[in-house]
């Protein structure tokens, strides 16, 4: 099932997120003060924004953050956390999680998604290029590589 999180799953949102963010940073997720928690608090709460979660056997496996970035044109859409529980990669909960997304963004009118993946992490670089987003070069001095997909219309 894919619905939208719920204030009261920030925790577990934050323990998923954790969990993936960790397996691509191969000296160990850096601490550079972020409360990760307050900030899916407010991702959760922001009224402009949709964090949506693949919930299997009871529990999130999945999450997804997206929202039209400031100053952004209306019909762009950021997708700024993509989650799947590191357990159950390769099972398609990911590609179902993506279809989702796709079809939130077609239902709001947006035509353009755009994210920033790190650069190490190819595993997830090859998963968004099977979902159809296009590759930019990384720009010199970044860690993260921007992405584009255009949405289909209707």
């Amino acid at each position: 099932m894919i619905r939208t999180v719920v204030p009261a799953e920030a925790e577990a949102v934050t323990a998923l997120h954790a969990r993936a963010r960790a397996t691509y940073y191969p000296d160990g997720v850096p601490d550079d003060g972020t409360d990760w928690l307050a900030t899916w608090q407010g991702a959760i709460a922001r009224p402009d924004g949709h964090v949506l979660c693949l919930v299997e056997g009871g529990r999130i496996a999945g999450l997804a953050s997206f929202r039209t970035p400031e100053g952004a044109p209306a019909e762009t859409v950021e997708l700024f956390q993509f989650h799947v529980d590191p357990d159950r990669w390769r099972s398609g909960l990911g590609a179902a999680l993506h279809t989702a997304c796709v079809e939130q963004w077609q239902a709001d009118g947006k035509r353009t998604a755009v994210l920033e993946v790190h650069v190490d992490n190819a595993r997830a670089q090859a998963f968004y290029a099977r979902q159809g987003w296009a590759a930019h070069p990384v720009e010199p001095g970044h860690h993260h590589r921007r992405m584009t997909f255009r949405v289909a219309g209707e």
